[in-house]
């Protein structure tokens, strides 16, 4: 009686395009692996090839099956690495007919949800925090006041009258002013600084909210000094650009310390 010939795993596609209209990723790209932990080595290769933009935000990986077969390793290890990436903002996991595991770009704000979550497990103060990013928003303001520019300024101006809106209304909140500074750094017109910028507001949001649930009066004072910073911007007034966020980061930084001593009033 013949033998029967033994399956073989399906072969990667290589041509036709992905739901997403990219061409799917080449197989061999991927190298076999053997370590102790395989999974972080899968995670190391699909990083390199990122750095290396043989791999770009929008495509999609092969399948699961088809990783296995890539990498040498069984589906658990592949999906591990996969949850990694995903953690880690690198893909996106979509479910479904059109589903699959996407490169993506990863987003500050995910930094700043890490180190918040950092900021809560381990020693770092909030006071820390906001020393820190004390020296990092001041030692951009000569870019901002060099490089912003008139559409720069108009959407800082429309977010302070949006700003003053909220304040009317009560509901100003701490998250408008995270959204003013990450704005700010912006107008450097350097990706990353504002990846920095942004990547405080995690854990500078999350010391605020210990310290003291935010009331809408508390953000009179920070929004009054938002737009005085704007016009002084606007004015590339270097001197009086510095010494409004100067000021404004050193009042938070100062009502930060006194909430975790005190109990006093928290503003930003």
């Amino acid at each position: 009686m013949p033998t029967r010939p033994r399956s073989q795993p399906p072969a990667a596609q290589t041509g036709g395009e992905t739901p997403a209209g990219r061409l799917p990723v080449p197989e061999e790209l991927f190298k076999t692996v053997s370590s102790s932990r395989v999974s972080q080595v899968i995670v190391d290769q699909i990083r390199l090839l990122l750095k290396e933009e043989r791999l770009k935000p929008g495509d999609r990986l092969p399948s699961e099956r088809e990783l296995c077969v890539h990498f040498g390793v069984s589906r658990v290890t592949v999906r591990e690495a996969l949850r990694i990436l995903e953690a880690s903002g690198l893909v996106e996991i979509r479910v479904g007919a059109r589903g699959g595991a996407f490169v993506t770009t990863p987003d500050a704000r995910q930094v700043g949800e890490g180190l918040a979550t950092l900021l809560s497990l381990s020693p770092l103060t909030a006071a820390e925090v906001t020393e820190a990013r004390l020296v990092v928003e001041l030692g951009i303001v000569p870019l901002i006041v060099e490089r912003a520019t008139q559409e720069d300024l108009d959407d800082l101006r429309a977010m302070c009258d949006e700003h003053a809106e909220a304040l009317e209304r009560g509901e100003y909140t701490m998250e408008l002013s995270a959204d003013f500074h990450t704005r700010v750094a912006a107008c450097t017109h350097n990706a990353a600084i504002k990846m920095l910028v942004e990547s405080f507001h995690g854990p500078l949001l999350m010391s605020l909210r210990q310290a003291q649930t935010v009331e809408p009066q508390m953000g009179l004072l920070g929004s009054k000094e938002h737009r005085d910073f704007v016009e002084a911007v606007a004015a590339r007034d270097l001197d009086a650009a510095t010494a409004t966020m100067n000021a404004h980061l050193q009042r938070t930084a100062s009502r930060v310390k006194d909430e975790h001593t005190e109990g006093g009033p928290v503003e930003g």
